[in-house]
């Protein structure tokens, strides 16, 4: 069973953190979160959007759907870009533990021509 919160002009499906606005009053809406991408977006940020919406549902219950109408765009990009941003760095983090291992086989390396060098100068 879908858990959603609809108004004038905002959706957002908390099961799979998918947020959007209708924008005309056939129900026409403009996407703010793809609903595909959604299940690749971060466990960390899946769990904030969750907060969020229980967090909207609560106001919406409490005073009406246009208390969270014209934030929801803002908390989406929000999401979205700190879901983006999370991703660039875990491919930072790989990156950067890739260019450490290289460096370590450099290391490992050199030491041992040195040794080898080292050895060879004795010998002659």
């Amino acid at each position: 069973m879908h858990s959603r919160v609809e108004c004038y002009d905002c959706v957002f499906d908390a099961d799979n953190t998918r947020m959007s606005a209708v924008v005309d009053a056939d129900m026409t809406e403009t996407v703010y979160g793809n609903q595909d991408d959604s299940s690749d977006m971060s466990e960390r940020v899946q769990m904030l959007a969750a907060n969020i919406y229980q967090e909207f549902e609560r106001l919406i219950q409490k005073y009406d759907e246009n208390v969270v109408k014209e934030l929801m765009p803002l908390v989406v990009a929000v999401l979205e870009s700190l879901d983006q941003t999370l991703r660039e760095r875990q491919e930072v983090d790989i990156e950067l533990d890739l260019l450490r291992e290289d460096n370590d086989q450099l290391l490992t390396q050199y030491e041992r021509e040195k040794q080898l060098r080292k050895s060879a100068e004795l010998v002659c």
